[in-house]
Formats: C-alpha cells, sequence, structure tokens
C-alpha cells in the first residue's frame, strides 16, 4: 500500500497537471463527493459542482497553473492532513498569487481525495 505522503504527492502532481490543461472539471473529480473548500473571503463551497465552478472561474481569470508544495503530512489511516504552500502563476509565469493550505484527505481505496481544502493568501489585502 502506497503511504500517505506519496499517494498526496501523486495526487497534487496530478492537481496540478489537470490544472495546467485548463480542465476544471478534472481537478473537482479529485475531491470527494461530500467535499468542503474555504477559499478567501468567501463562504463554505459544498460538493465537487461548486468547486469545479470556483476553479473555471479563477481559470477563466487568468490562473494557469498552480504549483503545490507540502510541508507536512500526518497519516491517520484511511484520513490524512497535509499543510502546504501554493503559488498560482498566469500565463506569462507571473505569480498571481501565494499561500498557504490545509488538505484533510480520504483515502477510497487506493487513491487520496481532497476532502476538507482550506486556503489562504499570503499577499497582503
Amino acid at each position: 500500500m502506497t503511504s500517505a505522503y506519496d499517494g498526496i504527492q501523486a495526487a497534487n502532481k496530478l492537481f496540478s497537471q489537470t490544472w495546467q490543461r485548463g480542465d476544471a472539471s478534472g481537478v473537482a473529480a479529485l475531491y470527494t463527493e461530500a467535499c468542503q473548500f474555504l477559499p478567501n473571503n468567501s463562504e463554505i463551497l459544498n460538493g465537487r459542482p461548486a468547486v469545479q465552478a470556483l476553479i473555471q472561474g479563477w481559470m477563466d481569470g487568468g490562473i494557469k497553473s498552480i504549483e503545490l508544495i507540502t510541508a507536512e503530512v500526518d497519516d491517520f489511516d484511511h484520513t490524512a492532513v497535509e499543510v502546504g504552500r501554493f503559488i498560482l502563476t498566469d500565463a506569462d509565469g507571473e505569480t498571481v498569487d501565494d499561500g498557504k493550505f490545509i488538505v484533510i484527505w480520504r483515502r477510497e481505496g487506493e487513491v487520496w481525495q481532497l476532502h476538507r481544502d482550506i486556503v489562504n493568501s499570503s499577499l497582503p489585502a
């Protein structure tokens, strides 16, 4: 069985690749059906369709790639908690946002899916 850390790294790589292709539906599919996403300056988003709509809006707004940098992963069997940083860039490779995140992951079989995703910008308000 793949460790939580390795499974999450693989999922994060797929997340970034799928984002770079501009596939908001594919990114949302990496979340559990009952996911919750807690972005800056917004209410809690519930479920994949809401996550897909937000991500599509970000993509349409010019965010072309996301880099996910894991700082730590705590493994609790079928659940794991990841703390890390994200960097969002535009088509020119310029940083649009830089921040931090906490993700609660759920393992479904051998696949790790984002279940609760909390993000905060590190840029000044």
